[in-house]
């Protein structure tokens, strides 16, 4: 194994060593399915260890998941009325002052309610009272809402190109790269990087990056370091370079979900593409 570039670690290598938990699946498919079930496992896993109320941090992407669980709780009749959901993220108006709206085919909160809450029976699924995005216009209220509840028990999430978790970019050239000041970032409004902006046109919006909002609401990496548990799911072919850095490389802001490396809790599933060799390659 590679230690001094990350980027060099063999396909078999990837995860070896890493203080991050890793395991690689077969398939996109295969970590969908995965996710689905891990959402189901956690929370059951909560209410059975006596938590009124499970308080989970979630992202949209990777997507999939939630019209599995969706499924399998209407199959096995499992409440999540004592589920409160605190979503990552949510794309802002120009101005930064409010969602986007429902009717913009990237509004976060349009694709849970028709992915997740509208195929949830009523009887089962949280309350809205309990459906929890970050307000633009008072981000503090997502910490406050935690704090009351006794903290997060699991954030999931996937891992931006530049190593965001959430929307937490890492920092813009000159801008600080103090450790401790960037893993207590709290909730907040952010100006997206050029690179997830990019990244986000290919995957979302067929390269038009003219469409992807330039300002997001997101939790902090206060909120997501402080979760008792993290799980990460890649499915991305594009993550096979990010994926090294995050577990092997050095702990840094320059690669957010670097500092999962000092999580207690902290597991990365991916789809096996995930762990090829991040090679240049002329198409």
């Amino acid at each position: 194994m590679d230690k001094k570039n990350p980027l060099a670690i063999a396909k078999e290598d990837v995860g070896r060593g890493s203080p991050i938990g890793f395991e690689a699946v077969a398939d996109n498919a295969t970590v969908i399915r995965r996710f689905a079930d891990d959402l189901m496992a956690e929370y059951l896993a909560a209410k059975a260890a006596g938590r009124e109320k499970v308080v989970f941090i979630l992202p949209v992407g990777p997507v999939g998941q939630y019209e599995l669980w969706a499924q399998d709780c209407n199959d096995k009749r499992v409440s999540l009325k004592d589920l409160v959901l605190v979503n990552m993220d949510e794309y802002l108006t120009p101005d930064g002052g409010d969602f986007i709206p429902l009717s913009n085919p990237l509004s976060f909160r349009a694709h849970m309610e028709r992915n997740f809450f509208a195929r949830l029976d009523a009887d089962l699924a949280p309350p809205p009272g309990a459906r929890h995005f970050p307000d633009p216009r008072n981000p503090q209220a997502t910490g406050d809402l935690i704090d009351r509840l006794g903290g997060v028990d699991v954030c999931f999430g996937g891992v931006g190109i530049t190593g965001h978790l959430a929307f937490n970019d890492p920092p813009e050239p000159g801008e600080p790269l103090d450790r401790a000041a960037f893993a207590a970032l709290p909730t907040r409004v952010v100006r997206l990087s050029r690179e997830t902006r990019l990244i986000n046109s290919i995957t979302a919006a067929s390269g038009n990056i003219d469409y992807i909002p330039e300002l997001a609401v997101t939790v902090g990496m206060k909120e997501i370091l402080a979760s008792r548990k993290v799980r990460i799911f890649m499915n991305r072919t594009w993550q096979c370079a990010i994926v090294r850095k995050l577990l092997h490389g050095p702990v840094t802001p320059t690669v957010p979900a670097s500092l999962l490396q000092d999580h207690p809790d902290a597991r990365v599933v991916a789809a096996d593409v995930v762990t090829d060799l991040p090679l240049p390659q002329l198409h």
